[in-house]
């Protein structure tokens, strides 16, 4: 939409009947600016541009009177279907006055931003537009809206526009009758105190009369709340009980609330591909063995429902690892594993072995069972067909008071109760049939949300790749137990220490931490990982558990340590007969004169330091200098030079010096070369003394290089 225009604009405007009240001439529309002053408005007059050889002034649309303005803006705002379409949503604790006054709201808001859009206007000149517009009934909105909204502004339709994108919507809609919900004289007593009061009271003893509330209420507040008459209290008791009666099933009967009010997440739990989710809980099996009554772990896959059931005595993480075990044999590896916060799926082991599978984890809330309710239903349809098998104790507790009234009556005629309730299943049978329920019945029976497709169709649809683990020795040693409760051990000069034994280990050196896992098949072998048991580092044993005599295992376990500490010092004894005494040093002063360069530094002004103390040692310098010699005298000295024999200044031998000497000595005497007595008579005394034994020590473990010979 246009909103600058010239006088003349302007009156080509009115005379088309599009601007109202307005001079339908330019002479008149200039009138109209000058006696107006118009110009006095500095930002809504400019110059025209765009015009060869010039001018002419431009004026903005706000200095026009409201009427004009809104009928050259409402001939220019369109209204789709979609911008007044009411908002179709349920479950969202408004009446039907409330929404209705919310929908026509968010439609005006809608309508605002389209022609905001569609004129380029700002946003705040948009909204006061479309407000005007509104209030004077000049565009054609539903009636349903004009019924809803009587009047609107620009800052309106600015705070609706701002509840609806922070997704407050629902707080633009508004009932007076549910605003006057809970405005009674005990609603309101004491900042709704004796409300809450007697709400607990009710909690608590559900069978509560209004005359013992009533007693209540008066030693509860005494005389700083009058107490209403019984039949008031009545009538007060009876709403709250019909108003607050999910909040008081919620705090008395939570199952119940559950099953029957809270709103149940039909579907949320979805996935894409096989293994994408699996779900893992643990309950009591409603049956009974001969070793007594067992739990179950159970494990079903989010998108194909199939189902894997492991019968353990106990739940602990040894069942967690088993059950793992079994799925991911048949199954592959799962991406992500969700499962409650049972300390079984919590213990270390538990989340070691899904960290070293590389197996993402994710703990449901806790005491929301609904979180996981997939495993949940397998379940409770696992336990409802345990109701055929021998065994059977029941599902519920009033099921087992019943299942014990029959039982201590047939203690008392002296029965077996075995035989009565017909306990004839070991772990074994059960753990069988436990397979046969999940590979067969439950695989082949049709669900709903599958489609009406069985588990065993499902899995058989999917083509994606699968991961297996193809090393089943591997999986089997991830299983395994570990030492203690972390499986860390610090290697000492015995070995490592495990429930009072000591395993010896010839691969790793005293001072290590490792992370120890048992051999399930041998008590006397452990293997030895790196801490956080990504890399194996080898094996250890305990003689006495092994079988193995204690001699020759030590023996074995010193020369495998021998062997490992030459094998790593090997190379370093090398670099140390090369490295000499000044290799440091001389590799420091190359180091310094690499970084120094080719740079020299620019010739700095001087200046002449002088002092009385170094006048007088100049003139000393000055007397001591040789005096010039005449030509005949400097003959006569060099004659004298000449004749002169040169003195030997003897300096004493290095210990260096003197070891080169003894070993030049050794090797003439063992060429079979003569040497002197007197070299002899040295040498040997030489070779008493703690001198020559250090530096022939020097020279074997470095050689001659080292000591510079």
């Amino acid at each position: 939409m246009k909103v600058w225009f010239t006088a003349a604009e302007f009156a080509a405007l009115a005379a088309a009947g599009e601007l109202p009240g307005l001079p339908t001439t330019k002479r008149g529309m200039n009138m109209l600016i000058a006696r107006e002053g118009w110009d006095r408005h500095a930002s809504l007059c400019r110059r025209r541009e765009g015009r060869e050889g010039g001018g002419g002034t431009e004026f903005h649309l706000d200095l026009l009177p409201l009427s004009a303005r809104l009928a050259h803006a409402g001939r220019h705002c369109r209204i789709e279907q979609d911008d007044v379409r009411p908002v179709l949503t349920g479950g969202d604790g408004l009446t039907m006055r409330a929404r209705g006054e919310r929908d026509a709201r968010l439609a005006l808001t809608a309508v605002a931003d389209r022609f905001r859009r569609e004129q380029g206007l700002s946003l705040a000149a948009a909204d006061d537009l479309v407000a005007n517009l509104f209030n004077s009934r000049s565009i054609a909105l539903p009636a349903w809206v004009q019924t809803q909204v009587k009047r609107a502004s620009g800052r309106s339709l600015a705070r609706w526009r701002s509840a609806r994108d922070a997704g407050q919507a629902d707080r633009l809609g508004h009932d007076p009758a549910v605003a006057r919900k809970g405005s009674s004289q005990l609603d309101r007593a004491l900042d709704g105190q004796v409300r809450s009061v007697l709400l607990a009271a009710i909690a608590k003893m559900p069978f509560l009369s209004a005359g013992r509330a009533l007693e209540l209420i008066r030693d509860r507040f005494g005389d700083t709340f009058e107490a209403p008459a019984l039949r008031t209290l009545q009538r007060q008791l009876a709403i709250w009980r019909r108003d607050y009666s999910h909040e008081l099933m919620l705090l008395t009967d939570p199952d119940g609330f559950r099953s029957r009010i809270e709103y149940a997440a039909v579907g949320a739990t979805r996935a894409e591909r096989l293994n994408q989710l699996w779900q893992i809980d643990a309950s009591p099996a409603d049956i009974m063995l001969k070793e007594g009554r067992h739990s179950i772990y159970l494990a079903i896959d989010a998108f194909s429902r199939r189902i894997k059931v492991l019968a353990t005595p106990t739940p602990r993480a040894a069942g967690v690892g088993l059950l793992m075990r079994k799925c991911l044999l048949a199954w592959g590896v799962p991406e992500k594993v969700k499962t409650d916060n049972g300390s079984d799926f919590t213990a270390q082991a538990t989340e070691r072995l899904f960290a070293l599978l590389g197996i993402e984890t994710e703990l449901s809330p806790p005491y929301q069972p609904r979180s996981k309710g997939m495993v949940e239903r397998a379940i409770g349809t696992f336990q409802r067909d345990l109701a055929g098998l021998p065994g059977f104790v029941g599902h519920s507790v009033a099921d087992r008071k019943k299942l014990e009234g029959r039982k201590a009556f047939a203690q008392r005629l002296g029965a077996d109760p075995s035989e009565l309730f017909g306990v004839d299943m070991d772990l074994a049978d059960f753990q069988a049939w436990c397979d046969d329920w999940a590979d067969t019945i439950y695989a082949s029976t049709p669900h709903e949300g599958l489609g009406r497709r069985t588990p065993f169709q499902a899995a058989a649809s999917f083509s994606g790749p699968i991961r297996r683990i193809d090393n089943l020795a591997a999986l089997d040693i991830l299983l395994a137990p570990v030492a203690g409760k972390d499986g860390l051990r610090t290697v000492a000069k015995t070995g490592i220490r495990i429930d009072g034994a000591h395993y010896l280990s010839g691969s790793v050196m005293p001072g290590r931490t490792v992370f120890c896992r048992m051999d399930p098949a041998d008590m006397g072998r452990i293997l030895l990982f790196e801490p956080d048991g990504t890399s194996f580092l080898g094996e250890a044993v305990c003689p006495e558990l092994a079988g193995l005599d204690p001699v020759s295992t030590i023996a074995r376990v010193k020369a495998a340590q021998k062997a490992h500490l030459d094998g790593r010092i090997k190379d370093i004894r090398q670099e140390m007969r090369r490295i000499g005494p000044r290799a440091v040093a001389d590799a420091m002063r190359r180091a310094g004169e690499k970084r120094a360069g080719n740079l020299v530094a620019f010739p700095r002004p001087t200046q002449a330091h002088v002092t009385p103390a170094l006048d007088a040692a100049a003139r000393a310098s000055a007397r001591n200098e040789p005096a010039a010699l005449s030509e005949e005298a400097a003959d006569i000295h060099a004659r004298l030079l000449a004749d002169a024999s040169p003195a030997v200044v003897a300096l004493p031998e290095t210990r260096e010096q003197r070891f080169r000497r003894a070993l030049d000595i050794e090797e003439r005497v063992g060429r079979g070369e003569p040497a002197r007595p007197q070299d002899l008579v040295w040498l040997g005394g030489y070779r008493q003394g703690s001198e020559y034994r250090a530096m022939r020590q020097m020279l074997d473990e470095f050689g001659r290089a080292a000591l510079s010979l």
